[in-house]
């Protein structure tokens, strides 16, 4: 048997309700904010992530599914979603048709690293994402918002962390105090920080390599070389989100892996998920629209791995997971009916399954034990003389009967009620 790419994974019935649930409640959380969903392709040109997600970013130099298509065009499978999203609502001028810029996004991203926990070569992300607002308020919003999606996934323990990296006008005399800070501690550091030393040193914050930490530990912080304009707007971010009750950290070693962050910056972290603790992370990129060919738009969002926050969620209470209904017969007479009583159900919009094979009336119970039924309807020759179903409660074992024309009613109001 031919198996599965390493790095990839199947998502099985058993898991996929999970999955659902945690799609179901971001969805509902997102349009409460006034978030509209868009759905970008999986492929786009590679000149878009190397212009938006930077040419030092490992994403672009190492991770990258990039390859020359038949007809000799660079393409790449997505390796995140912002810049596709930023090149969406250029190319379809949202920004006319849309009475606020919000938007999000489910879907499959790629990247070539070391399969682990919570990670993989292909991995699924909800994005989100506000586009032409620079008030600060917006920054506490998007931050809001994450935090309102964890807790509504019914994650805990989760930590909220943020920083300004400030911009274009501060941020190279930050570049030039980290370097002159490394000094002869460069050789010192993994291959990786090396290089970025030479071609970006605010990567070197996210080093993961423990003999590096000691010489990172001791840089100096993006926020004591903020400009007035970026310490002003972080100090209204920090009071928006205290105004907002939101407990958060304030950490110098955040400055995410993306090289088009500007001020803003932020991780919500949580336990138990693998050596990748961050559930979600994001921030403003103010000069990305302009990066790529757009017009000067402001922009801040944040991605959110699926798998990880899946893994983080905790298992539904027994009274959250579906109970569908069952349907048994007794007899070929009896099939003709039971058929149409399933199509019934399933027309009401209630779950309802059924054994097609002809087995006992003891082997169809089974059946319905391992569904977890609910409730299983039995049709035998005395309830078809009678007009009638035999409905079974399968965790009492109580049994009575009930009309034929008003079962199907009678059965909404038994799921519907809550009762198992």
């Amino acid at each position: 048997m031919i198996p599965a790419i390493r790095g990839t994974h199947d998502i099985l019935p058993g898991e996929v309700e999970r999955w659902q649930r945690a799609e179901d409640i971001s969805r509902r959380l997102f349009e409460r904010y006034g978030y509209a969903e868009v759905r970008t392709p999986i492929i786009e040109r590679e000149e878009l992530f190397a212009k938006g997600t930077g040419e030092t970013t490992d994403i672009v130099q190492k991770e990258m599914y990039a390859f020359t298509d038949k007809g000799g065009e660079r393409v790449t499978l997505r390796p995140e979603a912002t810049p596709s999203l930023v090149r969406a609502f250029v190319e379809h001028a949202l920004e006319q048709r849309m009475a606020a810029p919000k938007v999000y996004l489910f879907g499959p991203m790629f990247r070539y690293e070391r399969p682990q926990k919570g990670r993989y070569r292909q991995f699924h992300q909800l994005d989100v994402e506000v586009f032409g607002m620079a008030d600060p308020a917006i920054d506490a919003e998007v931050v809001d918002l994450a935090w309102a999606l964890v807790a509504a996934l019914g994650i805990v323990g989760a930590e909220l962390v943020v920083n300004s990296v400030g911009c274009p006008a501060c941020r190279p005399a930050f570049a030039a105090a980290l370097v002159a800070a490394l000094g002869a501690d460069v050789s010192r550091l993994c291959r990786d920080c090396q290089r970025r030393a030479q071609t970006n040193p605010l990567r070197i914050f996210d080093c993961k390599v423990p003999a590096d930490q000691p010489v990172i530990d001791a840089l100096p912080h993006s926020l004591d070389f903020l400009c007035d304009g970026c310490r002003t707007h972080f100090a209204a971010v920090e009071r928006h989100l205290g105004m907002y009750g939101i407990p958060y950290r304030v950490s110098h070693r955040l400055v995410r892996g993306l090289d088009y962050y500007t001020r803003t910056t932020f991780e919500i972290l949580a336990g138990g998920i693998g050596a990748q603790n961050a559930l979600l992370g994001g921030g403003r990129y103010d000069g990305l629209f302009r990066q790529l060919g757009g017009p000067d738009r402001t922009g801040i969002g944040f991605a959110a791995g699926l798998e990880r926050l899946v893994l983080a969620m905790p298992e539904p209470r027994r009274s959250e997971r579906r109970r569908p209904l069952f349907v048994a017969y007794m007899g070929e007479a009896a099939r003709d009916a039971a058929l149409a009583l399933l199509r019934d159900l399933r027309r009401a919009e209630l779950e309802a399954h059924m054994e097609y094979e002809g087995r006992s009336l003891k082997a169809q119970m089974k059946r319905a034990d391992r569904l977890r039924a609910a409730f299983t309807l039995i049709l035998g020759e005395e309830e078809l003389a009678a007009g009638e179903v035999s409905v079974k409660d399968m965790a009492t074992g109580g049994q009575r009967r009930v009309r034929r024309e008003a079962v199907v009613e009678e059965c909404r109001a038994l799921v519907n009620g809550g009762r198992e």
